[in-house]
């Protein structure tokens, strides 16, 4: 018999108090968020081709390679427009990225060597945010960082 345990949490950045990133948590951020860099852990990967949930092969910021699961792992709310943001995946393996939301979709293989990330102006809305895994069904930990600071 196979368990599985889904964790989720609602995690509104502004908190003084340190603790352990969450694990597949959704985010809400404004300008001059805090902590920055704002982390959120997760595992990639998944059965589904990645092209097929970003609807294309390759965007403006990267090929759209890799497997995913379904359902995205995090879900973003940006509160305000923000000039610069950086999201960055940080793992032990080499994963994928893809964020949907408004104004387009984009996807990201090796942003800094084997992780894939994007940095760019953010407009105010939600992201739906995936990360995959070159291997389809290989599962790897990994740190979703969200920064402003360039």
């Amino acid at each position: 018999m196979v368990v599985t345990l889904l964790v989720t949490s609602v995690t509104h950045a502004g908190a003084d108090v340190p603790q352990t990133p969450p694990i597949f948590g959704d985010i809400s951020i404004g300008k001059n968020f805090s902590p920055d860099p704002f982390t959120v852990r997760g595992m990639s990967g998944g059965s589904v081709p990645s092209n097929q949930v970003a609807k294309r092969t390759e965007t403006a910021t990267g090929p759209c390679t890799g497997f995913v699961d379904e359902t995205p792992d995090h879900k973003l709310e940006i509160t305000t427009k923000l000039d610069y943001l950086k999201l960055q995946v940080q793992s032990p393996e080499d994963t994928t990225l893809i964020v949907k939301g408004p104004g387009g979709t984009w996807c990201n293989d090796e942003f800094d060597g084997k992780n894939p990330g994007m940095l760019g102006e953010w407009l105010p809305g939600t992201y739906q945010i995936w990360v995959g895994s070159y291997v389809k069904g290989k599962y790897f930990p990994y740190t979703l960082q969200i920064s402003e600071v360039k």
